[in-house]
């Protein structure tokens, strides 16, 4: 009669937090691997740039086509740049606290349904599991599992049926902040010429800045969404050179009528 092999060590019992350690290892290895693609701020700060860059190019190029002086287009620059840069954070303001609210309300209601119909929420978190890919024994059995914990349950809900993390919430100051920020600093570049010059010179110095300043934004942009540098820095200087030709063009052709 052969002896019973001792137990291997690596099939003993686990030493007390290795699970934890390990579900933070992978956690790590998740976060490294993918973008924040939620972030207010990043999008905020990126989509501020890049308008406070085209509108004030337009602005600056469509008064200056007019040639009036150095002084009415640095006028119409800071003008710009400060109504853009407010009217940016006050919108990321207002719509990252409206969406935070909307979604506070969601969980509030599926909170309430919870509380309310207990088996009827049980079989729609069923049928949600199904349409994910588990077989229907399975579905119901992590469904029952899920549905004795209440705060699983509710964030299982609201992932699930509203597509919202309960986890994460934007910060709307935050984003305001970063909207007002990125927006003025695009929208400066193409007026810092005619801090010190005017005229032609001044109008190809806002060009040069203006289609460099483009390239890099567009490439920054290609660099966090990860769809290519060289794409995305062309379709930005594309986009910069069409509304400052536009602008530009406007204004030299009505400059004279209105002097």
């Amino acid at each position: 009669m052969t002896e019973p092999e001792p137990e291997s060590p690596s099939t003993g019992p686990e030493p007390p937090g290795l699970k934890g350690r390990a579900a933070n290892a992978v956690g790590r290895r998740q976060r490294s691997r993918h973008r924040d693609v939620g972030g207010n701020a990043a999008r905020a700060a990126v989509l501020g740039a890049g308008d406070g860059l085209l509108t004030n190019i337009s602005l600056v190029l469509g008064v200056a086509g007019a040639n009036p002086g150095a002084g009415a287009v640095r006028l119409a620059g800071l003008a710009g740049l400060l109504a853009g840069a407010f009217s940016m954070a006050a919108g990321e303001l207002v719509s990252v606290r409206a969406q935070d609210e909307l979604a506070q309300r969601e969980i509030e209601v599926e909170r309430s349904e919870l509380e309310e119909d207990p088996k009827a929420e049980r079989r729609e978190l069923t049928s949600m599991l199904r349409v994910r890919g588990l077989p229907a024994e399975e579905a119901r059995t992590v469904s029952h599992i899920i549905s004795a914990y209440p705060a699983a349950a509710l964030d299982a809900h609201v992932r699930l049926e509203l597509g919202i993390d309960p986890t994460r919430s934007g910060s709307a100051r935050q984003a305001a902040v970063a909207s007002f920020i990125s927006f003025a600093s695009g929208a400066v570049l193409p007026l810092l010429p005619w801090f010190f010059i005017g005229g032609t010179g001044a109008i190809v110095a806002s060009i040069i800045i203006g289609a460099v300043a483009a390239l890099l934004l567009g490439g920054a942009i290609g660099a966090f969404t990860g769809r290519g540098i060289v794409r995305t820095a062309r379709r930005q200087l594309t986009a910069a050179v069409v509304a400052a030709a536009v602008t530009f063009g406007v204004g030299r052709l009505l400059g004279p009528q209105t002097g």
